[in-house]
């Protein structure tokens, strides 16, 4: 039997199936016992899963390093909100259980969360479940499964495979994951992968159409599974996955080069972050400096916006890290896809064309000087630079041009230390952007190309419906036509441009970027290697050949073909 679905963490997986079943968490025979009563076990319960998760979060530090520990640190900070636990408390006021007010203000978070169109959003509602999960199991004393003791070559099978799953998890036991929920940005993905286990999420109904013991073969890039297969097709797979571990182990060659194309042009090659706790992970995977430091994440989930010195504190602390490496730091990016209830910003009937990003910041002076404010002070330690997102006309530059000069000149007057020469970016990620590119590179010091929103506006496709997902790929001719335009710009400006969307990631994509003329490329922590690779096999001149070829095609299907043939 073959199933199918998304190829989420590369590799070849082969071993047996475990099933991780999850407790039965009804609470219907549960007996109201007294507001006061109910809220005492309401309270003892959030305490354990505190110290319950807390534990986790340090031990999958050890293992996995700060950035999936503080998945787990978020739930503990969520479960610690006092808005959170007083909307329960008054939940068991009205007459029901604890296990009742918990289900009930956990449901409404992930259906919040669920229905936002940003997949990072929404894998905020996987968490809220993960952590509605746990805090019932322990309100009705049914242990989950532990994982830790799992037999050698087993290939776990499970509903969704969560962070707090992997604390004292075996990691030599496992070969692959299979699940029935998450995509590629999920925290299955991202586990899987921080993990090198090959991974296929969101497999229909899996959990039930298999048994546990059978023999499975996950193929985490074309997003296979395939159950008790024929011996020839076994001793096939097994050749495919020795091939595979082969190539990994070349990549492991690249952790020590720098990155520069075949005939020795050097290309910066960074990361894509969203706290300074990310960094050990950008160094780790050899990653040269961070591309995209995406600010907007330090406003969620807290009543009020982050002051002036709590953000430089957290700007100064990734320059620290980075130790001199670049660093560019994207103002605030909210709107469409991001709520921030904080902020209080009105519902829109189309925030994805609405009151967002660099709009939104240069209606609030006040908060976009302080954002300023602090990134210019943390300057002083690193080398960092100021990225505008969604810019569509010149006045935004200009406007936050204006408003950055008064930022300086008011930390000068104060004796202030910082960079007097700061870069300012523009984000290529509307047409009116390419369109304008050659303007743009007038008033901008580099462009950063993000391809997601990008390829989203250019084909008037939602990349979070799944009816017209087909036309939200990067391999559109039309998208290549647009990256190609604002590279061009930027080139004939003598101004620096780099992308920072997922296309940046995908080594098919490399000989293109090269011919572009893009010179710096920030990408996932786990994609440096791969494209560290694929960068050292191409000169300008030879991807040029293959762009003109690519360049005259018309379907997104024939690039991505044309692409794979001439991979290198």
């Amino acid at each position: 039997m073959k199933c199918e679905g998304i190829p989420a963490s590369g590799g070849i997986g082969i071993g047996t199936a475990v099933l991780v079943a999850e407790p039965d968490l009804s609470y219907g025979d549960v007996v109201f016992s007294g507001v006061e009563a109910e809220k005492a076990r309401l309270s003892g319960a959030v305490a354990a899963f505190i110290r319950e998760t807390s534990a986790m979060a340090e031990s999958l530090r050890e293992q996995l390093g700060d950035k999936q520990a503080e998945i787990l640190s978020g739930q503990v900070m969520m479960v610690s909100d006092p808005y959170m636990t007083s909307q329960m408390n008054a939940a068991i006021e009205n007459g029901i259980c604890a296990e009742a007010a918990a289900d009930s203000v956990c449901g409404m978070y992930v259906e919040l969360f669920s229905s936002m169109e940003d997949e990072l959003m929404r894998q905020r509602a996987l968490d809220v479940e993960d952590l509605r999960r746990r805090l019932l199991s322990i309100l009705l004393g049914r242990p989950r499964v532990e994982l830790n003791r799992i037999p050698p070559d087993s290939v776990l099978v499970a509903r969704d495979f969560t962070p707090s799953m992997t604390a004292g998890l075996r990691r030599e036991n496992v070969t692959a994951i299979v699940t029935e929920s998450g995509g590629t940005t999920s925290h299955s993905a991202i586990l899987a992968r921080t993990m090198s286990l090959p991974a296929v999420l969101s497999v229909p109904n899996i959990t039930d159409l298999l048994t546990g013991g059978e023999t499975l073969v996950v193929d985490g890039s074309t997003g296979t599974v395939l159950v008790n297969p024929e011996e020839n097709v076994l001793r096939a797979c097994r050749s495919r996955q020795a091939e595979e571990m082969a190539r990994q182990a070349d990549l492991i060659r690249f952790r020590s080069r720098p990155t520069h194309t075949a005939d020795g042009e050097p290309v910066s090659l960074c990361c894509n972050i969203t706290s300074p706790r990310d960094v050990p992970n950008v160094l780790e995977h050899t990653g040269e400096g961070v591309g995209l430091f995406r600010t907007e994440f330090l406003f969620m989930n807290r009543s009020t916006p982050p002051s002036e010195e709590e953000q430089f504190r957290i700007y100064q602390d990734a320059a620290r890290r980075l130790d001199g490496r670049k660093i560019i730091i994207r103002t605030l990016d909210i709107g469409g896809d991001k709520e921030i209830p904080c902020l209080n910003m009105e519902r829109e009937e189309n925030p994805f064309l609405g009151f967002r990003a660099i709009r939104y910041c240069l209606s609030r002076p006040d908060l976009f000087k302080t954002q300023l404010s602090a990134i210019l002070r943390a300057s002083a330690y690193g080398s960092i630079r100021i990225l505008l997102p969604f810019v569509s006309c010149v006045d935004e530059v200009r406007s936050a041009r204006v408003l950055l000069e008064e930022t300086k000149s008011c930390l000068a007057q104060e004796g202030v230390p910082f960079d007097k020469d700061i870069p300012l970016g523009v984000m290529v990620e509307t047409p009116a952007a390419v369109f304008l590119a050659d303007q743009l590179s007038r008033e901008a010091d580099f462009f950063s190309i993000g391809t997601n929103d990008l390829t989203q506006y250019t084909l008037a496709a939602d990349r979070g419906n799944s009816r017209v997902s087909y036309l939200c790929s990067y391999f559109q001719p039309a998208l290549l036509r647009a990256v190609r335009m604002a590279a061009a710009c930027a080139n004939r400006a003598g101004i620096p441009v780099g992308m920072c969307g997922e296309a940046a990631g995908d080594p098919l994509m490399t000989p293109l970027l090269l011919a572009f003329g893009l010179d710096a490329f920030s990408v996932s922590p786990t994609a440096v290697l791969p494209v560290r690779q694929a960068i050292s096999r191409w000169t300008r001149e030879e991807a040029r050949v293959l762009a003109d070829q690519v360049m005259n095609l018309s379907t997104a299907d024939e690039v991505r073909t044309c692409l794979k043939a001439n991979a290198r």
